[in-house]
């Protein structure tokens, strides 16, 4: 009976283990979102709301609440609108490398909100 005991807790110990620690895409998938708030923070705050609950210094430009907020919005939705450069404003006067886009969408989607509701 004490082996059986033994085993069954060195089970719930790599079980619990198991559970406890962020799995290999969830790591990945969250370090690309801090890069990707990294990347908009340099390169997107100038002209878009890019945190929640911000104002986009640029009234035309939409923050990244409302935009992640969209219906249908996924982030290959949105890697794919952000790999094409013709998509963009006259006034943003740099390319997002392929890195950039993954990361920045990644970012963009953690943003999104059920029940969201954009300010008016």
């Amino acid at each position: 009976m004490p082996r059986l005991y033994l085993v069954a807790l060195a089970a719930l110990a790599v079980a619990t283990a198991a559970f406890s620690q962020p799995k290999p895409v969830e790591e990945r998938r969250m370090a690309e979102a801090e890069r990707g708030r990294v990347v908009a923070e340099a390169r997107c705050a100038a002209c878009h709301a890019v945190t929640v609950n911000s104002s986009s210094p640029n009234p035309e430009s939409p923050g990244f609440e409302d935009i992640a907020n969209r219906k249908g919005l996924t982030s290959a939705t949105l890697r794919q609108y952000l790999r094409n450069a013709h998509n963009y404003p006259d006034a943003m006067q740099f390319k997002l490398d392929r890195g950039q886009v993954r990361d920045l969408s990644a970012y963009i989607v953690t943003l999104k909100r059920s029940g969201y509701k954009p300010a008016i």
